[in-house]
């Protein structure tokens, strides 16, 4: 398994990198995202190595947090390393961890290759996707909230209904979030 690569760049194009690594040159696939932000001749990835029965991948990032994006989505039923791509192509991963967490379908349908029916299984399987770039209140709280969630899941609370009623809560740790959401859920 091939988890990183570093080397000189011997041809860019927007969608993948042929890197030199000590002679020998590798095709490594990269979001538009990714090959814009790479400016000197040398560069070191982050890589993500799919083995198929006819293929051998590479797939590059700059960011840890933008493959964490890519190795999460192409876990998901129907969405391949290439929609995975388009994905980190068409949203930096903040934006994507706020896509999934506002449910926003209609943003998601924007990237190419997904459709509704797909936009709606990725948002679905996705639902709590948090990434590690946010500060650590940031995290923290967002963690909260998505335990916050799931207890109020357990009880049989509706995940709409939740969601809406934890936006308007003001507690900042886990059991606090739950006993204020109760008081609202049982108005």
């Amino acid at each position: 398994m091939i988890v990183g690569i570093e080397g000189k760049i011997e041809k860019k194009e927007p969608t993948f990198l042929h890197i030199n690594a000590n002679g020998l040159i590798y095709e490594v696939f990269v979001s538009i995202n990714c090959s814009s932000k790479i400016t000197r001749n040398e560069v070191k990835l982050y890589t993500t190595h799919i083995i198929r029965e006819d293929t051998q991948n590479l797939y590059g990032f700059l960011d840890l947090n933008e493959k964490k994006l890519f190795d999460t989505v192409i876990k998901i039923n129907g969405v391949g390393p290439k929609v995975a791509l388009a994905i980190c192509s068409t949203f930096t991963p903040s934006s994507f961890s706020q896509i999934v967490s506002s449910n926003d379908i209609s943003m998601l349908k924007r990237v190419p290759g997904i459709g509704p029916k797909g936009a709606s299984r990725i948002l679905v399987e996705l639902s709590g996707f948090v990434i590690d770039g946010e500060s650590d209140d940031e995290s923290s709280n967002a963690t909260n909230a998505l335990e916050a969630a799931l207890a109020l899941e357990s009880l049989g609370f509706k995940k709409d209904v939740v969601s809406k009623v934890l936006k308007t809560c003001v507690s900042i740790n886990t059991g606090e979030l739950v006993k204020e959401a109760l008081k609202k859920l049982q108005k």
